[in-house]
């Protein structure tokens, strides 16, 4: 029989609302002892008079110890239910995009927390962030079979959310085989990336709008791509028309796909790359005298926590700073953020308080976020996580 969660009196309000998260503090104890429940179990949560609500997987030993999964307390999150959620997950991507390289799925927001499930064709990379996903492994790898068929599935074990519960970090290809780098296309420019060894699932498909919107302004610009990865901003770039493109990674491998991408699309003689530490290589183009008329900053998070808010801000600073000080006199700033801990107005605040340390004005001219491939949760706010700014930086 099905373990039951019950939940505090008026625990029950954000659950109403939709949100899929339920915290320690609102499980009443000493009805439901957490610790009577074995991490990675399915229960049905229940309200303070014990009406029966929801299906959740739980995590005993976390603060945040229950996700939702159904809201009828008669379907559990199997191999049924994973087949329902992917056809509608696949459903929205289809209408929003017309080649097969998107996310298929992304947590919450497709209403399956812990899993994340990236899209290359025919190729499938899978990251179960959860124990509650990680029980449920074969079930997933069966509904995928049954939705898509895809030739490969890679498990991407190598990710924060597993590290936090305690799961191996193990990059394993579970079905088919690979004998080179995954290709695959966005805003009609081809790549080609290694989804085993690269970073998270080897591509971020959440910048495709904004990089789209980018692409519009930079024909015959010189652009600056900061912490480049493999070139997903600057080789658009050059394919967009940029005259010259200078890609910046700490990862040698990186800038090797960088230079591979940009002759795939046969702008190798506009794409030069330079290795090494993001503030360091700004500090050096600027003792070199360059110049850019665009520069794009896409950092990792570096707020990861609530408590490194200050620490990131300042570091976003920074950052911003140094890129302006090697804008020309009416250039084109493209700041992202992936932290969702940095709210959207504090990233503005943050560019323009850059553009007036330089003595720069600053006109806010494009706002982005993830595309729909990366579909907003409207109770949880953390889905909201991706900032883009296009901002245009110039003096009188």
């Amino acid at each position: 029989m099905t373990q039951r969660l019950r939940l505090k009196k008026n625990a029950d309000r954000r659950l109403k609302a939709g949100h899929l998260w339920l915290y320690s503090n609102e499980i009443d104890i000493a009805e439901t002892p957490l610790k009577s429940f074995k991490p990675g179990a399915q229960v049905i949560v229940e309200a303070a008079n014990g009406r029966a609500m929801a299906v959740a997987y739980v995590n005993p030993n976390a603060l945040l110890c229950a996700r939702i999964v159904s809201r009828d307390t008669e379907v559990m999150l199997g191999r049924s239910l994973l087949v329902h959620r992917f056809k509608q997950a696949l459903s929205l991507r289809e209408r929003l995009y017309s080649r097969p390289f998107y996310r298929l799925v992304h947590g919450e927001g497709d209403l399956l927390p812990g899993l994340v499930v990236d899209r290359f064709d025919d190729v499938v990379v899978v990251q179960l962030n959860t124990l509650g996903m990680e029980k449920v492994r074969d079930e997933i790898i069966d509904a995928l079979n049954k939705v898509l068929s895809p030739r490969v599935i890679v498990l991407r074990g190598d990710t924060a959310g597993r590290r936090l519960e305690q799961l191996d970090g193990d990059v394993e290809i579970v079905q088919g085989a690979l004998d080179g780098p995954v290709a695959l296309e966005e805003n009609g420019v081809r790549f080609e990336t290694d989804v085993v060894g690269g970073q998270k699932t080897g591509w971020f498909f959440d910048h495709r709008d904004s990089r789209a919107w980018l692409n519009a302004q930079v024909s015959g610009k010189r652009v600056l791509d900061v912490f480049s990865y493999i070139g997903g901003w600057g080789v658009q770039a050059a394919v967009s028309g940029a005259s010259e493109v200078v890609c910046v990674d700490a990862s040698a491998p990186a800038l090797e796909r960088v230079t591979s991408n940009a002759a795939l699309n046969g702008v190798e003689d506009r794409v030069s790359t330079l290795q090494g530490d993001a503030f360091e290589a700004l500090a050096q183009l600027k003792a070199a005298d360059e110049q850019f008329d665009v520069i794009v900053l896409d950092p990792p998070a570096f707020i990861r926590k609530r408590k490194d808010i200050n620490v990131g801000e300042r570091a976003y600073g920074r950052l911003n700073r140094e890129a302006i000080r090697l804008l020309g006199r009416d250039g084109l700033l493209m700041s992202a953020s992936c932290s969702m801990h940095l709210a959207s107005d504090r990233l503005i605040d943050v560019v323009r308080g850059s553009a007036r340390h330089q003595d720069r004005h600053a006109q806010l001219i494009y706002q982005g976020h993830q595309g729909g491939d990366h579909p907003i949760h409207p109770s949880i706010p953390e889905t909201a996580y991706l900032k883009a700014m296009g901002v245009r930086i110039f003096r009188d």
